[in-house]
C-alpha cells in the first residue's frame, strides 16, 4: 500500500532529527542499529530504487573501526541520501506540511534557521531545554524581538551552573525592554527540546541548544497543530509548577 506523502515526509524528517553519530564506535549500539534499519525501510518506501540500493550498500560499508576509509566514505553518503529523499518527499507533501523540517548541519545554519523562526514571535517565546546553559541566552534568546516575553524552562537535575548568572545579568541589562524569566522543572521531568512561539506553534530540536549543530547534523521540526497544542498545554503546566531560577 502506498505511503501517504505527508507521512513519508514526516518520517524522513524525524529520522534526520534523530540521526546518531556514526563517526564513533558507538554506532554499533542496538539503538543505532535500529535507527539504520528504520532508515533503510523508509528510504525504500520513498520509491527510488537507486537510492535504496545505494543506502544499503553504504550501510554495509560501515566498519567496526570508524576510522577505516570505507566507513569514513559511507557516512556522508548515508546523510546525502536521506536529505535527498526528504527533499523529494517535501515536494509531494501538502502545503501545510512543507517547511516543517529544517535540516541543520553547521553552527551558522542553526543560527540562521532559529533567527527566522524567532523573528516571527510577537507575544512570547518559551525555550524548553533540560540542559539549558548560558549560550541559550547569548546565542539564541538575543534573536527574540524586543518587547517579546522570553521564558527559559530547564531541568533542575540537568541545568548548567552558568545559566543563573546569565539570567541575572540579562535582567539587569535589559529589564522590561526584553523581559526574561527562567524556571527549573522538577528533576527529570523534561524530555523535549522545544521552542514555543506565541503559544500557537512549537518547534522541536534534535539536540540541546548548547550542542546545536556542533556534533552532528540535526533538524528543527515544526509540530502539526494538534501536537503543538498538546505540547504547549503540557509545558505551560510544568512552567506553572516550576521554581524560579535564583
Amino acid at each position: 500500500m502506498p505511503i501517504e506523502p505527508d507521512r513519508l515526509y514526516h518520517e524522513l524528517g524525524y529520522l534526520i532529527a534523530e540521526m546518531p553519530d556514526l563517526t564513533t564506535p558507538e554506532w554499533q549500539s542496538n539503538e543505532t542499529q535500529r535507527w539504520l534499519g528504520r532508515a533503510s525501510a523508509w528510504i525504500e518506501q520513498s520509491g527510488n530504487l537507486v537510492d535504496t540500493v545505494a543506502f544499503n550498500a553504504a550501510v554495509n560499508s560501515l566498519c567496526t573501526n570508524p576510522r577505516f576509509p570505507s566507513h569514513i566514505a559511507a557516512v556522508p553518503r548515508l546523510t546525502t541520501i536521506l536529505y535527498r529523499a526528504l527533499g523529494r518527499a517535501e515536494l509531494q507533501a501538502s502545503p501545510a506540511s512543507r517547511g516543517s523540517f529544517i535540516p541543520v548541519g553547521e553552527i551558522f545554519s542553526a543560527f540562521a534557521a532559529l533567527s527566522k523562526i524567532l523573528s516571527e514571535a510577537t507575544i512570547s517565546v518559551m525555550f524548553v531545554d533540560p540542559y539549558a546553559d548560558a549560550n541559550l541566552l547569548t546565542d539564541f534568546a538575543v534573536l527574540v524581538p524586543d518587547g517579546v516575553i522570553t521564558r527559559v524552562l530547564a531541568d533542575a537535575g540537568s541545568k548548567k551552573a552558568a545559566l543563573a548568572p546569565a539570567l541575572k545579568h540579562w535582567v539587569q541589562q535589559y529589564g522590561s525592554e526584553r523581559p526574561l524569566e527562567g524556571r527549573l522543572a522538577p528533576d527529570r521531568s523534561l524530555h523535549d527540546r522545544l521552542i514555543i512561539i506565541d503559544e500557537r506553534e512549537t518547534w522541536s530540536l534534535g539536540q540541546s541548544f548548547n550542542a546545536l549543530a556542533a556534533r552532528a547534523p540535526t533538524s528543527l521540526i515544526r509540530a502539526d497543530l494538534e501536537t503543538a497544542q498538546l505540547k504547549i498545554q503540557a509545558h505551560n503546566l510544568i512552567w506553572q509548577t516550576s521554581a524560579p531560577i535564583q
